[in-house]
């Protein structure tokens, strides 16, 4: 297929495979690798189908039908005069480090036939970080490859050092002619003999054999048992539901097993797909606190396998620090050699509060106190981060430094250039971003409750509070920019204000850490129309000079993002800007099949009857999946009111 063809995703249980619309994989590498994908990496790179010696054509693209299961129909070639003898009908599905691949061949012909089937495979075994854009190489000194046939079919064999993956491949019927072409692909070839007006099915079999332990399915969630709107009152209710279901639906497709604190097995939300089915610290505890009060499970699983993999060394290499969580936990093999920091990689500077403010939501909102004691050591580990390397002691603020071999920006607008001033230039760190800042003194209020009413020490609590008091001075003096009447994006390593006009400033109003006239103000102007695209408020406000529509960070806007400025205005009694960025949310879902991508181009609603995509968005990503919940809190807090 072209690269302009359309393509599908089937994700399920930690394992996804992106297929062409015949049902077919190329082997491409770049901004959308195809492949089947397990543990950040590539168990089959090369997948293709000819019927009669020609790629089939494409009658209906291959579309998923949920649960991981997708399906396309084929024909080989013909005309108007001459039909295609027969349809092949492909039902394709991923589960837990499977795929399966079901080839029904169905006679158009009043006669016996013969259709001549030939598959071509291999499997790479490339790691996800060797297939991005920047076309990265890394040495893979000793490494083999190796291919041999079984009883059924074809066995991919990886080694290097230590690491040890496998693909197999099976058939029913068994090929009659089965081709190990050396560094070539390999070929499964039948002929199927078709009755008139018969049927003959080939069952296609790949088992993923990732390094270490087998992969084991996650538990799914369901939605039969989550209320949606109590009296379904307008069209935008309506609509608002219908995201909510789609959200529910991708969650199920991103819930991945992980292991907790006590070395149980939970369930946690994996970012998104393709490039971070794994569990992120910052995602995945926003995921998670977005759907607390519908889905508090997740929260639970969230919060231990966060705890289980806390800091508890120093290690500059990938960012550890003693209390401080982890960003993101990768399998593959360059993270196993230490090719890439990112096999542990704890360069972020909001999972560590947001840990903290998630461990008392969830207690505040189930008033189960089980984790929250059983995880006390935890959350003073981490607010001694927050207080030594994280920064606040020296600094008086969370700061991180640029990562020269990981990420230059450390807070959720982790792209090179994001953290930015007025005139595009990037912020010098140490680098404090104002988000962080309200992050941390949310943690520090929430920790001083769990300490005062589960923990029972008074005296901890105190401490904290007085922490947080100062903490929300100080920030009210140095991030208030007098000129612009709104906050400062953050501060440099020189303490000057960054002073670009960013959406940062709605998380401000969730965290509660500006006082409520400087709320009120910055909340209604992140809905003026430099911010607010009509479709979502945008991350950087048009007119400025970094301004880009199409940039990740600098212009786009993001339905996260949204829910939690959301959540913020709602926190204010913001009425009318709640029901805007809702209303816009909700009509830019319902142009994706009710499903809000990871991100959204900046364009004014205006420009274009329908919101402009982002082309590298990631489709289902597990925060934008759980935003319409996060909007329907905001409006539940409001009518409550």
């Amino acid at each position: 297929m072209s690269s302009g063809a359309p393509h599908a995703q089937l994700v399920r249980d930690a394992t996804f495979v992106h297929l062409d619309a015949d049902g077919g994989i190329t082997g491409t590498r770049g901004t959308t690798p195809d492949g089947l994908f397990v543990r950040d990496g590539r168990h089959l790179s090369l997948w293709q189908l000819t019927v009669d010696g020609s790629a089939p054509v494409v009658l209906s693209p291959l579309t998923p039908t949920g649960h991981g299961t997708g399906e396309c129909v084929l024909t080989p070639e013909g005309t108007r005069d001459a039909p295609p003898a027969y349809t092949v009908l492909r039902r394709q599905a991923v589960t837990a480090g499977a795929f399966t691949d079901v080839l029904s061949f169905v006679s158009n012909s009043p006669d016996p036939l013969v259709a001549d089937v030939v598959l071509t495979l291999t499997a790479d075994f490339a790691d996800t970080f060797e297939l991005r854009a920047d076309d990265r190489h890394y040495p893979k000194p000793g490494s083999t490859h190796r291919t041999h046939r079984t009883d059924t079919g074809l066995a991919f064999d990886y080694r290097r050092d230590d690491w040890h993956v496998r693909t197999t491949v099976s058939a029913t019927p068994t090929p009659e002619d089965t081709r190990i072409n050396g560094e070539a692909p390999h070929t499964f070839a039948w002929r199927i003999a078709l009755e008139p007006h018969g049927r003959a099915d080939v069952h296609l079999n790949v088992h993923a054999h990732p390094n270490g332990d087998p992969l084991l399915p996650a538990i799914s969630t369901d939605a039969s048992d989550i209320p949606l709107s109590a009296e379904v009152s307008d069209d935008l209710d309506r609509s608002l539901d219908k995201a909510c279901l789609q959200g529910l639906a991708d969650l199920d497709l991103l819930t991945i097993p992980a292991t907790g604190v006590d070395g149980e097995p939970v369930t946690v939300p994996a970012a998104g797909v393709p490039w971070f089915l794994t569990l992120f610290g910052r995602d995945s505890l926003l995921t998670s606190y977005f759907m607390l009060p519908y889905r508090p499970e997740l929260a639970a699983g969230t919060l231990s396998a966060l705890a289980a993999t806390q800091g508890q060394s120093h290690d500059t290499f990938r960012g550890e620090q003693p209390g401080r969580i982890v960003h993101e936990i990768r399998h593959g093999e360059l993270a196993h050699f230490r090719q890439v920091p990112y096999g542990r990689y704890y360069g972020t500077i909001d999972a560590t509060p947001l840990f903290l403010v998630l461990l008392h939501a969830h207690y505040e909102t189930t008033k189960d106190a089980a984790p929250a004691t059983r995880l006390e050591r935890h959350a003073r580990s981490a607010v001694d981060w927050l207080l030594g390397d994280g920064g606040l002691t020296e600094h008086g603020y969370l700061v991180y430094t640029p990562d020269p071999g990981g990420l230059v920006n450390q807070n959720w607008k982790d792209s090179a250039g994001a953290v930015c001033h007025k005139d595009g230039t990037q912020a010098k760190g140490p680098i404090a971003v104002c988000e962080a800042q309200g992050y941390a003194y949310d943690a520090l209020r929430r920790t001083a409750r769990l300490a005062e009413h589960v923990w029972h020490d008074p005296h901890y609590a105190q401490e904290l509070d007085r922490l947080a008091d100062e903490l929300r001075a100080r920030f009210g003096r140095d991030f208030w920019m007098a000129e612009d009447d709104f906050p400062a994006l953050a501060l440099d390593g020189a303490g000057q204000q960054v002073d670009a006009l960013a959406s940062d400033a709605g998380h401000l109003l969730w965290s509660g850490i500006l006082d409520e006239d400087r709320a009120r103000r910055a909340g209604r102007r992140l809905l003026e129309p430099d911010f607010f695209s009509g479709w979502a408020i945008r991350t950087l406000a048009s007119g400025q000079r970094p301004y880009h529509p199409l940039s990740y960070h600098r212009g786009s806007a993001w339905p996260h993002d949204n829910g939690v400025i959301a959540l913020g205005l709602a926190r204010y009694g913001l009425a009318d800007e709640v029901a805007r960025v809702v209303a816009g949310l909700t009509a830019a879902s319902a142009h994706h099949g009710h499903r809000l991508p990871e991100v959204l181009g900046g364009y004014d609603r205006t420009a274009s009857a329908r919101p402009v995509p982002y082309p590298h968005s990631c489709s289902p990503q597990a925060w934008a999946a759980a935003t319409p919940w996060a909007l329907r809190t905001a409006l539940h807090r409001l009518r409550a009111t």
